[in-house]
């Protein structure tokens, strides 16, 4: 455990999607500016995007079940106490949210057509906030997940089309095109899971299980880079896109 509040091995999981997030990012940068043709948009790629979501989304549930076992704790006995963790989750949620933003105004600014409006921090902070509604449901959150997963896919197979304000549900008008789509159907759904699998595996916020020792030099770094995820995902794309400038000398749009 790091300090007095986190879990290393979760922040070392949450510093993996962090390198797996910055290469994805790299090879489509590669791809959408036509530096060098790399399919991201199908094939291994494509899946390989699909599990660094799920493994930021997974982790951010099992966090979420950990914070809420510690302030119902913290709060015993204060008769606010459901008010009190509700005005927390309800905080930090809208402060996700809001970074969400930033990411909207910088890629409309940037790209234009297919700027972001609903990607993943958008994605968090709501179900940071709607997680309120779900801790109740314990392990059962594992199935309600499921589901949500299952309708999504559904939603995509069936080209399930409607009105911009149902696009954040997983209903998309028709046309739209955005780099970062992650609407609450089905991803939700795997913060959800990560829910049920954080109430079996950290019950009451204390971990039930021992840690492989890993090596120091690579468990460590890892970690560090879990616990600055939120700042390391506003700064890696324009990092990225400096870096491609600066290597290729190609001048990317907007730069």
């Amino acid at each position: 455990m790091a300090g007095t509040d986190r879990y290393d091995e979760i922040d070392a999981a949450r510093g993996v999607a962090i390198l797996m997030m910055i290469l994805f990012h790299t090879l489509f940068d590669l791809s959408f500016f036509q530096i060098y043709p790399v399919n991201v948009a199908t094939g291994f790629w494509r899946y390989f995007a699909f599990a660094t979501a799920s493994l930021f989304l997974f982790i951010v549930g099992i966090s979420l079940t950990i914070s809420h076992a510690r302030e119902e704790e913290r709060l015993a006995g204060d008769p606010k106490r459901q008010f009190r963790i509700a005005e927390k989750y309800l905080k930090r949620g809208s402060w996700i949210f809001a970074c969400g933003l930033l990411v909207t105004v910088a890629t409309w600014l940037y790209l234009g057509e297919g700027f972001v409006i609903f990607g993943i921090l958008h994605l968090i902070g709501v179900s940071t906030i709607l997680s309120l509604f779900f801790f109740r449901f314990r392990t059962y959150n594992i199935l309600i997940g499921a589901t949500c997963i299952g309708t999504g896919i559904f939603l995509v197979a069936a080209n399930v089309t409607g009105p911009i304000w149902l696009l954040w549900l997983g209903i998309p008008p028709v046309p739209f095109i955005s780099v970062d789509y992650t609407p609450l159907l089905p991803w939700f759904g795997i913060v959800l899971i990560g829910m049920g699998a954080g109430i079996q595996w950290y019950p009451k916020g204390r971990r039930l299980f021992a840690v492989p020792r890993f090596p120091a030099f690579v468990f460590a770094p890892l970690a560090l880079l879990g616990r600055h995820s939120l700042v390391l995902y506003l700064v890696h794309q324009p990092v990225i896109l400096i870096l491609l400038q600066l290597i290729t000398g190609a001048p990317l749009p907007g730069a």
